[in-house]
């Protein structure tokens, strides 16, 4: 695995590795500290909305090549932050991910995860280790579009049958470091029922949400931007923790959505299982 380039713009520092086998995986470097991470090539998930699983899943990435990642970039930028955040599903490659999480913790770094959930079983693992934050990909609480948005993710019924089932068990300050990330879609997913429905589950769950700004990557439309005020004010009104999508997030290079994958790959169609 070696370092490809490094490309910056003013908020940003994207890093493009290449792995032994030929294959491209992207990194980012942010907020001066932080380094997100993937651990696979490509992604199964498909969401409609990302550019890293356009192309589906090529395969998942090795302990060493995660934390390769961390171990290349720290002799460049200082890191002391990881996000699990980058091209993948951390959960589908749980026992080479963990393994990482383990390393990277005992570097004395905070890391957090970003995840649609599946399978849940390894949710449930993620959610007691000594994480530093957990986002759970949800986007929508209608299972029909939520397919349509993320076509290989599970059942979102059962994703929340789960927290409601399995949250209770952490402590109060565990379920502060869970959200639901929410990625707002101009006439898709932001009606005020929507906001509603979602201020009410993560008042039931104890946790709070993260209000995405969409990055122009597939065919949607993202919201205004005081559409994307309102709808943050609307959350707050009903008692509800929002964070919203920071600069680095939104940023076109190395901001939500926007990794890929060199080549093209066997489009992976198979939903992982609960």
């Amino acid at each position: 695995m070696r370092l490809l380039s490094i490309t910056e713009s003013e908020l940003n520092k994207l890093l493009t590795f290449e792995l032994e086998d030929g294959h491209l995986i992207e990194a980012v470097h942010y907020r001066g500290d932080t380094l997100c991470v993937s651990t696979q090539v490509g992604c199964h998930v498909r969401c409609a909305f990302c550019a890293s699983g356009k192309n589906g899943l090529f395969r998942n990435l090795s302990y060493e090549e995660i934390v390769s990642q961390y171990s290349i970039a720290n002799g460049i930028f200082p890191v002391k932050r990881i996000a699990m955040a980058g091209i993948g599903e951390p959960l589908a490659n749980w026992g080479e991910v963990k393994k990482s999480f383990e390393f990277f913790k005992s570097k004395g770094l905070k890391v957090s995860f970003y995840t649609t959930g599946f399978p849940l079983k390894k949710l449930s693992e993620l959610l007691r280790l000594p994480h530093n934050g957990v986002s759970i990909s949800l986007h929508s609480l209608n299972n029909d579009l939520r397919k349509e948005l993320m076509p290989f993710c599970g059942n979102v019924g059962h994703l929340v049958d789960f927290l409601k089932s399995e949250l209770p068990s952490l402590t109060r300050k565990k379920r502060r470091r869970i959200s639901l990330a929410y990625l707002l879609l101009r006439g898709v997913n932001d009606s005020e029922e929507d906001l509603k429905k979602l201020g009410i589950l993560a008042l039931e769950l104890g946790v709070g949400i993260t209000l995405l700004y969409y990055n122009r990557v597939g065919n949607f439309e993202p919201v205004s931007p005081e559409a994307y005020e309102r709808a943050f004010l609307f959350l707050r009104s009903m008692g509800v923790r929002v964070t919203l999508s920071t600069r680095f997030r939104r940023d076109r290079l190395g901001g939500c959505g926007t990794l890929t994958v060199g080549g093209s790959s066997d489009i992976y169609m198979e939903e992982v299982k609960v």
